[in-house]
């Protein structure tokens, strides 16, 4: 599903990381572990094509295409999915619509045709009940208010409607208390056709996530 061959990262003219080979099998749940500042953020952000980041040497090929030079809006419609840590709040844009234009646009990309309103609503009607999230956050602002594991709710609700063929889950048990986490487990554990690269620090999480492989980074290599 995912394979990184002798990547080399840096920003700034600083290298953050060195020669990494990384492969993830198609429905692994793949740990990414380390301490702070051992380059497992900058890895995800990385994969899902954040541009911060400048790519001195090395491949990443996803589903046998070498997608390396890719924006993150060609790698997310080809199925790559970033649940980061830090979420951005977009006043004005509500979860409803932001949710209708995202699951359009994979639909369209994926299919060729346009995904018709219905088939959307029941969707999210079905996703919305199956993660107990009320009706009445779709009609807020994008994160807007929203505490730490009302967000992850949403990254999982996002996760859901747009089922990627890869997921990237930077620490998604942060902020969230015992019965989130044990709800973010339970889904990567459902969504079957999904791959799982994910970073976490807490042993409780992990155990629930019972990931299938692990990598560990330190100062920015594989350890």
């Amino acid at each position: 599903m995912l394979e990184i061959k002798k990547l080399s990262v840096s920003m700034d003219g600083k290298t953050l990381l060195s020669d990494i080979n990384l492969h993830v099998a198609a429905g692994a749940r793949h740990l990414i572990s380390g301490r702070n500042g051992s380059g497992k953020s900058t890895l995800a952000g990385v994969i899902a094509g954040d541009e911060r980041y400048k790519i001195d040497s090395g491949k990443i090929i996803f589903d046998e295409c070498d997608i390396t030079t890719e924006n993150a809006t060609s790698r997310a419609l080809r199925g790559i999915f970033l649940g980061a840590q830090n979420v951005p709040e977009i006043p004005g844009l509500t979860w409803l619509s932001f949710l209708k234009h995202s699951a359009a646009a994979h639909a369209h990309f994926q299919t060729g045709r346009d995904l018709s309103m219905g088939e959307f609503l029941a969707r999210l009607e079905q996703m919305r009940a199956h993660l107990e999230i009320p009706k009445e956050w779709l009609n807020r602002s994008v994160n807007v208010g929203f505490s730490g594991g009302e967000r992850k709710r949403m990254m999982l609700l996002r996760l859901l409607m747009t089922q990627p063929r890869l997921a990237i889950l930077d620490e998604p048990d942060s902020g969230a208390d015992a019965a989130t986490q044990k709800l973010i487990a339970q889904v990567m554990h459902e969504m079957k056709q999904t791959s799982f690269v994910f970073i976490s620090h807490q042993k409780n999480f992990t155990e629930l996530a019972e990931p299938t492989s692990e990598t560990v980074l330190r100062d920015g290599k594989i350890v």
